[in-house]
């Protein structure tokens, strides 16, 4: 889905004769916030499980 939503993004806003409503580009606004914060939880639920660098040096 979220290749897709990009690929899509990335149509509407190349430049060219192709334009969106308003109605449209509010809609692919808030499935790029969707994807967006989807993307961002991901990242900090495995950042939380990688080991502290200062504690990784110590056992090192």
């Amino acid at each position: 889905m979220g290749q897709e939503l990009l690929d899509y993004a990335r149509e509407a806003t190349a430049p060219g004769p192709k334009t969106l409503s308003a109605t449209e580009y509010r809609w692919l606004a808030r499935r790029l916030t969707e994807a967006l914060a989807d993307a961002l939880r991901v990242a900090d639920s495995r950042g939380q499980r990688l080991p502290d660098q200062e504690e990784a040096a110590e056992d090192a």
